[in-house]
């Protein structure tokens, strides 16, 4: 399962992405440039300085590989990334008085999420604090927490059966977001009126329930019916979805209300509850 993330240095973002398969950090070869030519044009850099290093014969451009990475408008498109050796190695092509503390900040960066896999309580941990810095409730953090790791067990077992990346991933994650939701994962964004926010991060108590219930659900469907391609993927991911689906009907038919909320999260410094 790929993380998407952004690391500083020195106020420059660096854009990263985790492979689990790996367990590696893939760091944006632009950014990177950017953050240590201090050029304003990173891309053209970049460009420049692959055309140089091909041209002497270096074997460099061979280590480097795409993956997608979130751009300033918010969608992902596929970008030049290199884990960190690799990075190194372009570091001692580019001259900058920024190499040596680029160095010790890249090799502070892949440890830490070594660490991480390592010793999962680490990870919580951070994700606990970052929380409830920004805001949130306690009880509403224990629940986003054991989502968290509900969602980890559904990818190791859609791994195990066959699905391959993010983007398999999310056509899966619509199939059960619609089963129990009645909408895909966009629109449920747009219900909301989130643009890059995290769908996850702004769901009630309730939607983050019913949503856990329906992916574990599809977990213990996919464990028994063991689905060999996407289209039986799909299926089970349906199955799963609506277990919560009737749930949610259920529970409408006895309170009267619709269990999907139009409201998104808004820091509130009394209990960081979800505001409208």
């Amino acid at each position: 399962m790929e993380k998407v993330a952004v690391a500083l240095f020195e106020g420059k973002k660096i854009r990263k992405v985790w492979e689990d398969k790996d367990e590696k950090w893939y760091f944006s070869v632009v950014d990177v440039v950017g953050a240590l030519s201090g050029s304003d044009r990173p891309r053209k850099y970049w460009d420049d300085l692959n055309r140089r290093l091909n041209d002497e014969g270096s074997q460099l451009s061979a280590k480097i590989g795409q993956l997608k990475l979130e751009a300033s408008d918010g969608k992902f498109y596929l970008s030049d990334v290199a884990d960190t050796e690799t990075i190194f190695r372009l570091i001692q092509s580019i001259p900058s008085p920024n190499a040596e503390p680029f160095k010790l900040w890249l090799a502070k960066v892949g440890y830490e999420r070594i660490e991480e896999t390592h010793d999962p309580e680490l990870a919580i941990d951070r994700a606990l604090r970052t929380y409830l810095k920004k805001g949130y409730s306690p009880s509403w953090i224990n629940l986003r927490l054991k989502s968290i790791e509900i969602r980890k067990d559904l990818t190791d077992e859609w791994d195990k059966r066959g699905v391959k990346g993010s983007k398999e991933y999310a056509l899966l994650t619509d199939e059960i977001t619609y089963a129990w939701a009645g909408l895909t994962t966009r629109d449920y964004k747009k219900h909301k009126d989130l643009k890059k926010e995290s769908l996850r991060d702004n769901m009630t108590n309730l939607e983050l329930v019913l949503n856990m219930l329906a992916e574990e659900s599809t977990s213990e469907i996919s464990k028994v019916v063991e689905p060999k391609t996407l289209d039986e993927n799909k299926t089970v991911a349906r199955k799963g979805g609506g277990v919560a689906g009737e749930a949610r009907k259920k529970l409408e038919s006895e309170t009267g209300k619709s269990a999907i909320s139009k409201n998104k999260f808004l820091p509130d410094k009394a209990d960081g509850k979800l505001l409208k």
